[in-house]
């Protein structure tokens, strides 16, 4: 039996559909659950010159002979799945658990048209807010009253048993990042339901005993996107002459820079129980790093910078992203020294 979350450490958008991707093909699962928020979170891949974002889909759609499932804590929005479906040629292979939320119309409208959460929260405008809320007081539709999902619907958590059963690897993907989870992070700045590595177990239906390893990704260089404190954060006039630009996947607002924040990736760890820590953006520590395959082919001062984050997390760094390509990845679990 093999289960391992991925979670994101700091506010997300640390590279954890690269690392989902890449695990994928090394692992390769049977099964790729989505545990989260829902389609406020997007996630890109990079294969070849191919650049993939997705918002329902699980980031390791690019290996093709793992089952995809969207876990019975997700909110689907069904117009976004169709269409993420159509684009990326997964039917047959994508299901959705039968009692997921479904965001509707008015859930949209009611994101968008809050003062509260467009401006001062800084909310996607997708409707996950006003749908999770309408899903704790009970009045939200799931899956299994949508027609036009009646192809996808599946129980998720006896699937992943069976598969556990017979010694399969799965793969539990998480959303958004720890420091945006509504139970830890920077409250009310937060999204709308907790993000740490225990929630995803539980969005899948997957007990805790059941999990092998929590991979928590951390971006060398953090980055926030949206309204909330950000301690580390700096001017914009210094990130762009470091040469760090980058969008959000889903609002394409331009994304806050920081650096490194010890104190916030020790205490993520803690809350979700890191085994291994992924490290992505070792090229922005050093550009020379840029590409490299090989642990023993990273710079001194890349090495330094690990090290310091292993000190900091508590575990182990031992997935190392060079790249926003799925092949600029160095990966040494197992042979950690």
């Amino acid at each position: 039996m093999s289960c391992t979350i991925i979670v994101g450490g700091f506010f997300g958008d640390e590279g954890k559909g690269k690392i989902v991707a890449h695990l994928a093909y090394k692992d390769k699962p049977v099964i790729i659950s989505r545990g989260g928020v829902g389609p406020n979170a997007g996630h890109t891949v990079q294969v070849g010159n191919q650049e993939f974002g997705v918002r329902m889909v699980p980031s390791g759609f690019v290996y093709k002979d793992a089952k995809l499932c969207i876990g019975s804590g997700v909110l689907v929005d069904p117009w976004v799945l169709e269409q993420e479906v159509e684009r990326l040629h997964v039917k047959g292979r994508i299901f959705v658990d039968f009692r997921c939320g479904i965001i509707t119309a008015d859930h949209i409208a009611r994101d968008k048209g809050s003062a509260h959460l467009a401006k001062k929260i800084g909310s996607t405008g997708s409707g996950c807010g006003p749908a999770n809320s309408d899903r704790v007081m009970r009045l939200s539709p799931q899956a299994k009253d949508v027609p036009e999902l009646a192809e996808y619907l599946l129980d998720v958590p006896k699937v992943i048993d069976a598969a556990l059963k017979k010694e399969e690897v799965v793969l539990l993907e998480g959303t958004q990042g720890f420091g945006i989870s509504l139970y830890y992070g920077t409250y009310p700045f937060v999204t709308s339901k907790d993000t740490s590595a225990s929630q995803i177990a539980a969005d899948n239906g997957v007990g805790p005993t059941r999990i092998d390893d929590v991979i928590v990704v951390f971006k060398a260089y953090p980055t926030r996107v949206g309204q909330g404190p950000f301690s580390t954060e700096m001017s914009f006039e210094k990130s762009d002459a470091m040469g760090i630009q980058e969008f959000g996947t889903v609002t394409h607002r331009k994304r806050r820079i920081g650096g490194w924040d010890g104190g916030m990736a020790r205490y993520s760890a803690m809350i979700n129980g890191c085994t291994v820590a992924a490290i992505t953006g070792i090229d922005r520590v050093d550009k020379a790093c840029f590409g490299v395959t090989e642990y023993g082919k990273l710079t001194k001062k890349a090495k330094n910078f690990i090290k310091t984050a292993e000190d900091d997390i508590g575990c182990p760094v031992s997935l190392i992203s060079t790249g926003p390509e799925l092949t600029q990845i160095i990966d040494i679990r197992g042979e950690y020294t």
